[in-house]
């Protein structure tokens, strides 16, 4: 085992962005890391949840899943997030999960952890990349140490090719075997990084 305590902290809708983690979570925890696989709390009226069948599906299979806590947060030493993108940022019950974390930030507690991201949207160019940047530019606030994929590995470009993150194009379907390589190498390389800094 490695000295990594790893939060994967993850919004899901429709069940694109809990594959994700759990994909990410076998390989950090294969990488040594000891895992928190965790949602964040859903923001939208449980009417509308639901009314969506395929949204009150995945709502209902993952309603064991934890939900992420500050005190989550704390414990960890790395981070791994990932969320739908909408509309070029991430999803807003992603983003209102972090701005419950300010009075960690306020006491350092989120400063020189590893973290990285991940993301995913209907059409491969439906904002990923900004999705990515802007999350990770929350992170440089709270002063983590940002772990890319970047090019360190060729998995990356059957994958698509971003190096900022992996990312998915979520059409219903299965997410294909080379985009699963390139999640297990993120998080993989994530993991690396978080033993190097961790204490």
């Amino acid at each position: 085992m490695t000295n990594v305590r790893l939060a994967i902290v993850y919004y899901s809708t429709y069940g694109t962005n809990h594959q994700m983690a759990e994909i990410a979570a076998e390989a950090a925890r294969t990488a040594g890391a000891e895992v928190r696989m965790l949602k964040v709390p859903e923001t939208v009226p449980e009417h509308i949840v639901k009314g969506q069948e395929a949204w009150r599906a995945h709502a209902e299979k993952t309603a064991s899943v934890p939900t992420a806590t500050t005190a989550d947060m704390e414990w960890a030493n790395a981070y791994l997030f990932s969320a739908p993108t909408r509309f070029g940022v991430s999803a807003s019950q992603l983003r209102a999960f972090i701005d419950t974390l300010g009075g960690l930030w306020a006491q350092g507690k989120l400063a020189n952890k590893a973290v990285s991201a991940m993301t995913s949207a209907q059409n491969a160019h439906g904002g990923q990349e900004t999705t990515l940047i802007g999350l990770y530019t929350s992170m440089m606030h709270w002063g983590a140490i940002i772990v890319p994929p970047g090019y360190t590995d060729p998995v990356q470009f059957p994958a698509g090719g971003n190096p900022y993150g992996v990312t998915v194009t979520a059409n219903n379907e299965p997410i294909p075997e080379p985009v699963k390589e390139a999640i297990r190498h993120q998080a993989r390389r994530l993991v690396q990084f978080a033993g190097k800094i961790a204490t």
